[in-house]
């Protein structure tokens, strides 16, 4: 049962830090006040109902491979039968991933901004 809870958390909190971080209310308005639109789709309550709804396959998608990725190494643990100790948390895996995603990106930031200061001349 532990298990089955751990998943359903996994896809439960994918689903809620999504409509924390992303409004498609604002997004709508954003594309529309910078004269943007999607094709096929008029600008105001249209488009944020298309944003929603790719929102929503976007994000089951994402919560179903998170959640894959953060179960690999308990359903390996008891496929193969190894110790429990020898299982690396999956959550673990996703959460060291992410800071070396996030340490590649200001990296990135640093050097371009060190080319940056290079080309102006000081």
């Amino acid at each position: 049962w532990g298990l089955v809870v751990y998943i359903l958390l996994c896809v439960f909190f994918a689903y809620f830090y999504t409509s924390i971080t992303f409004n498609p209310l604002e997004v709508a308005d954003n594309i529309k006040k910078q004269g943007g639109f999607i094709p096929g789709i008029r600008p105001g309550h249209e488009t944020k109902e298309y944003v929603s709804k790719v929102l929503n396959r976007i994000t089951v998608l994402g919560a179903l491979l998170l959640t894959f990725i953060a179960i690999l190494p308990y359903v390996i643990t008891i496929v193969f039968g190894l110790p429990q100790g020898a299982a690396t948390g999956g959550t673990g895996i996703i959460i060291v991933v992410g800071v070396a995603m996030e340490t590649t990106k200001a990296l990135k930031g640093q050097l371009t901004q060190k080319q940056y200061r290079g080309f102006v001349g000081k």
